[in-house]
């Protein structure tokens, strides 16, 4: 489990493909107590840190990861988000992160500011029930506000210290950005949707003398 406020910017060092997995080497200065078996967020999705190095560490993406999230289009050299994990006595800076990933969202606009960035940002309408004004989501990693919610899309808006300490400032139109939707929403949604079949039949209520 995360927060989504993201530690560290990470570099992608290298890339090895595999039959049905990639395998990422990320270099970090401040994510120093990793180690081998701990949960780490990258780009919003919660990985396995397979091997540590003094400055680095290697992640193995399996099929699933490589499908649900963008992490088959980066690239060497490719700054990434970082957060490792909650501990349960940890101040909850943002709002519950998982770390799967739901869907893939792409960057339509991203307007200035005076002191910050507008980001629009699609999405899969079958998701937008989700999304709500004012709910949190994860772009990324990060723990965002939601501002305005369309059929198809929503807005975020990142502060100055969001920019800096983010890889979203190197961000742009048509990038795809990983998104995971409020956890506590979903199991909402899955309850309401929830249908139980009816015992009560007119063959039972004729049984019963009605």
């Amino acid at each position: 489990m995360f927060t989504g406020i993201v530690e560290e910017i990470g570099l992608i060092e290298e890339i090895k493909e595999k039959q049905d997995a990639t395998r990422f080497k990320i270099s970090a200065k401040k994510i120093l107590h990793l180690k081998v078996g701990d949960s780490v967020n990258i780009n919003g999705a919660c990985q396995t840190v397979l091997e540590k190095g003094k400055d680095c560490f290697i992640v193995e993406a399996m099929q699933e990861t490589l499908d649900r999230t963008n992490f088959g289009q980066l690239k060497v050299d490719e700054l990434v988000n970082l957060e490792r994990s909650l501990k349960l006595s940890d101040r909850l800076g943002g709002h519950l992160v998982t770390g799967h990933i739901d869907c893939v969202g792409e960057i339509v606009d991203v307007i200035p500011q005076k002191n910050s960035h507008i980001f629009k940002i699609s999405f899969p309408k079958k998701y937008s029930l989700l999304v709500i004004e004012k709910g949190s989501i994860a772009v990324v990693g990060i723990s965002l506000t939601v501002i305005e919610v369309g059929e198809n899309y929503f807005t975020v808006g990142i502060i100055p210290y969001t920019w800096k300490n983010t890889n979203l400032k190197i961000k742009k139109v048509n990038d795809l950005v990983n998104l995971e939707f409020d956890v506590i929403g979903k199991y909402v949604q899955k309850i309401l949707n929830y249908k139980t079949e009816s015992k009560i039949t007119w063959e039972y209520l004729k049984e019963k003398g009605w």
